[in-house]
């Protein structure tokens, strides 16, 4: 009896040894690595290995602990018809467990391997193997769902189109984004992300569209921005706040938007190099000095936007040179001098907006009414015999002192320049009230109506990414008279 009690205990102490060395075992073990398989696209070649468990600190992801141990007990219980599908079912899972509401039940269905069926996700062939499916697009346009992006959708390597704009995303865009190399639209827009610029941006090599409008990111624009293939450029709306950097004019874009952030200082000389633009909205910015002449070089511009900044000066004679432009709105700022039939008089001008300012006079074709049909807007100013105008006593200091652009530094002026708003000379005469105009808040991509997402009706398995959608043609919001109208200025020379 005593040599089976000996042996029993002699059993549960191997048996003990065993079981903690297999711990110890497994606690110091290298993660599991799945193979990432090559990928073509263009010039670029991705060769290397991805592993399931990715480390925050060192710019790649970390699975927590119980949720690692719930993805692996789940994986072998599905079969998936490839690796990439496979990993794209485990970045799908954990962005589910990241979503806090989801109103409209978008993702209830995001179950089992089959991630092709799931709301909102397409798949398609391989662009480097078209024999393999892989997923290649995301769009969660308008569904309304609160939560953040995890490190994870970074296996979805083969993504090529993102799209959750007006939902309540949170959080930044992770680092993790950078493995994306085939990214060829990315779409934020309308959500709730924070931080710097989103520079994992910048890795993707076949980036064409970039919007992020209607966020709070903030701090400064990288110029390397303006370096990239890319031909569409929402950045309005957000809290960036930095010059605009020089290296515009190297860029390729056809519509490029600045609107409602702190952009501060001029308007780059080199944005006359803009070959391709033909929209740029600069409105509702602290952005100043006179116009640089090289504006007149856009001859391909529809949309001229400046509206609400703090520019100065006269009018360039270049200005003539926007041959194509439709759209050109000069209003709330501190524009001083004449404004010639010329302007007036460009072949393809439909609305021509440069009220709000200090303008002394103007061609008979600019005043509205007498423009054959076409929209213009001359209040506000410091016009004789037009109804509307500022006060006589706040157009004196301003119209008697006006900058001069040749000497001034955003204009290209060779004397060092001069500041770009100078002050208004202070005068013994009691200061006018002045009308306060109403802003209206920004009109495009306003809050939708919750409706339940559907897929779009673009082919299932294109060959290619799907081609850039064409951008709404932009309209300025157009200002609100104030309640009270100013006083008509006296019938006095021009000082």
């Amino acid at each position: 009896m005593e040599i089976c009690i000996e042996l029993v205990k002699l059993t549960v102490d191997f048996v003990a040894a065993v079981a903690e060395s297999i711990e110890v075992a497994f606690r110091h073990r290298p993660p599991p690595v799945i193979q990432y398989s090559p990928v073509m696209y263009g010039r670029r070649i991705l060769d290397e290995s991805w592993p399931i468990i990715f480390d925050p600190s060192s710019n790649s992801m970390q699975l927590p602990k119980q949720q690692l141990i719930s993805s692996i007990k789940s994986i072998p219980n599905l079969k998936f018809e490839n690796d990439r599908l496979k990993r794209a079912y485990i970045a799908l899972q954990a962005w589910k467990k990241a979503i806090y509401s989801d109103p409209f039940k978008t993702t209830a269905n995001w179950v089992g391997s089959d991630v092709c069926s799931y709301n909102g996700v397409y798949c398609a062939p391989a662009l480097d193997d078209d024999s393999l499916t892989v997923v290649a697009g995301v769009d969660l346009n308008h569904a309304d769902i609160a939560g953040h992006l995890p490190p994870e959708l970074g296996l979805i390597t083969d993504l090529a189109l993102f799209h959750i704009n007006s939902n309540r995303f949170c959080g930044i865009i992770p680092k993790s984004l950078s493995k994306l190399a085939l990214m060829y639209e990315f779409d934020v827009s309308n959500n709730r992300f924070v931080g710097q610029f989103p520079e994992v941006s910048l890795s993707w090599p076949s980036l064409k569209f970039l919007d992020l409008r209607y966020n709070e990111f903030e701090g400064s624009l990288p110029s390397e921005i303006f370096d990239k293939d890319l031909d569409a450029i929402f950045l309005n709306n957000n809290r960036f706040e930095s010059v605009i950097p020089g290296t515009i004019g190297k860029s390729k874009a056809s519509v490029v938007t600045f609107a409602n952030n702190k952009f501060i200082g001029c308007i780059p000389k080199s944005i006359g190099n803009m070959k391709n633009l033909n929209e740029i909205v600069f409105t509702g910015n602290n952005l100043t000095g006179c116009f640089p002449n090289e504006i007149g070089l856009l001859n391909n511009v529809t949309v001229f936007d400046a509206s609400k900044n703090g520019f100065v000066g006269s009018l360039p004679t270049t200005l003539s040179g926007l041959a194509s432009v439709e759209q050109l709105d000069l209003s709330h700022n501190k524009l001083t001098g004449f404004v010639v039939d010329k302007f007036c008089k460009l072949p393809n001008l439909e609305s021509f907006k440069f009220s709000y300012n200090f303008f002394n006079g103007e061609a008979e074709s600019c005043i509205p009414g007498r423009n054959n049909g076409k929209q213009f807007d001359d209040t506000n100013n410091c016009l004789q015999n037009r109804p509307s105008q500022k006060p006589a006593k706040q157009c004196l200091p301003v119209v008697s002192r006006p900058v001069d652009c040749s000497k001034d530094k955003c204009s290209g002026g060779s004397n060092g320049g001069s500041s770009p708003s100078p002050n208004p000379p202070r005068t013994s005469e009691p200061k006018p009230s002045k009308p306060e105009p109403v802003v209206p808040k920004p009109s495009e991509s306003p809050k939708p109506e919750p409706q339940k997402p559907s897929k779009p009706q673009t082919p299932k398995t294109p060959e290619q990414p799907s081609p850039i959608p064409q951008p709404p043609k932009h309209e300025s919001p157009k200002p609100e008279e104030p309640e009270n109208k100013p006083e008509l200025p006296k019938q006095e020379e021009s000082p």
